[in-house]
């Protein structure tokens, strides 16, 4: 098979990282795979595919709105897909997933399928929520499947008349799990504690993701005070890098326990941070079901997540994790106190977050349900679309 992947930008986070690992299982396969980006991203991430992957940058490939712009970034990915002529045209996020997909559409791709990592409608005014819904719903109409990280987001999509049922696959965003599962503290942990050596490790909290407005680092930022209020030697872990950095830097500049609060960027290994935290935290507004919960999970760590769609699926409030509401961070904050003021309570979540299956976030498992998925889209490729593929059978000849 001769396939594109388009992503919007190519930054350390889930959808990004889900997409390189099936780039490369699907060269090793022997297939051609050419990977698209907008302007913005990690060079080293680039680079870390080696010469198995093609990839281009497309600069005018851009998240936020830009007609202008993504006019541009629209011919020029039609004239990649065109001159290439590749069998699938997988996209993922939401401005690629537009743009790539008219582009798709434009250079008469017969298979052309959509990773839902994120859904730009939700959790957001009325005027973005109609104006991003007309433009999923025009992509929907040419796209063969979709690929979903959740359910909850499959379903999502079909309330909204963005595609049939049949259409709709749900693949979890798979990682290592034995990395995650057996994980030690990372080496000279009072350095990212800010900490003196020899001092006994003060209670820790670890909020593992990409710096965006959406992921609420500022606000959470702002109602930490009440777990310092009640655990004044915490300390909160920040790890990632993206494009609030300057932001999250001001809000911990201004706030009063910005002693207890560590930016520590960028970390090769996530999995020894979540193994040296007591508690771990998310507090998206707006994501999909996030593979971060799962390597907390698999790390065996208690941890507070904001309610987002899909979550339940894996964490069972009270159980192997606290789920609360996405809009209210303070409750986030609420939670992590009390956790770390009830040693017991804290270990049966970490106990269970131990047991949970997380056998369908396999690495393997993920790629491998990908690369079925375009078999059979490939194998349908001339059934009429938005027909099912029960009634494509129905009405097709049989053979004598």
């Amino acid at each position: 098979m001769k396939i594109v992947h388009v992503l919007t930008r190519l930054l350390r986070a889930g959808s990004e990282e889900n997409t390189l690992a099936c780039c490369l299982a699907q060269a090793q396969h022997g297939h051609e795979v050419i990977l698209v980006h907008g302007e913005e991203y990690d060079a080293s991430l680039r680079a870390s595919v080696g010469e198995s992957v093609r990839v281009v940058t497309l600069e005018k490939l851009i998240n936020s709105i830009s007609p202008s712009r993504d006019i541009s970034a629209f011919g020029q990915l039609t004239r990649l897909i065109r001159d290439w002529q590749p069998d699938i045209v997988h996209t993922h996020q939401s401005k690629a997933g537009i743009v790539g997909r008219l582009a798709a559409k434009e250079a008469n791709v017969p298979c052309i399928i959509h990773g839902v990592h994120i859904l730009p409608f939700v959790h957001v005014g009325t005027a973005q929520r109609l104006m991003f819904l007309a433009a999923e719903r025009l992509a929907a109409k040419f796209t063969r499947a979709f690929i979903d990280v959740s359910q909850a987001m499959r379903d999502i999509c079909i309330a909204n008349h963005l595609g049939s049922p049949d259409q709709h696959h749900v693949v979890h965003s798979g990682f290592d799990l034995t990395r995650f599962a057996n994980a030690q503290w990372p080496q000279e942990p009072h350095l990212l504690l800010g900490t003196a050596i020899g001092e006994p490790k003060p209670p820790v909290i670890l909020m593992l993701a990409a710096l965006e407005p959406r992921k609420r680092h500022v606000e959470f930022i702002e109602a930490f005070g009440q777990v310092v209020d009640r655990i004044p030697n915490v300390r909160l872990l920040l790890a990632g890098e993206g494009p609030a950095r300057s932001i999250v830097e001001s809000a911990i500049a201004r706030s009063p326990f910005a002693k207890n609060v560590r930016l520590i960027g960028y970390h090769s290994k996530p999995e020894q941070l979540i193994s040296l935290a007591d508690v771990c935290v998310l507090t998206s507004m707006r994501e999909g079901l996030p593979r971060v919960v799962m390597q907390y999970l698999a790390g065996g760590r208690a941890s507070v997540v904001s309610h987002l769609p899909g979550v339940e699926e894996v964490v069972k409030h009270g159980v192997n994790g606290i789920v609360t509401p996405a809009e209210d961070v303070g409750a986030a904050a609420a939670a992590i106190a009390d956790l770390l003021e009830n040693e017991h309570y804290r270990a049966r979540l970490a106990d269970s977050a131990k047991l949970t299956d997380l056998s369908s976030w396999g690495l393997g498992a993920m790629c491998d349900r990908v690369e079925l998925i375009y078999q059979s889209v490939l194998e349908s490729r001339f059934q009429p679309q938005g027909q099912t593929t029960r009634e494509f059978a129905m009405a097709s000849p049989t053979k004598p």
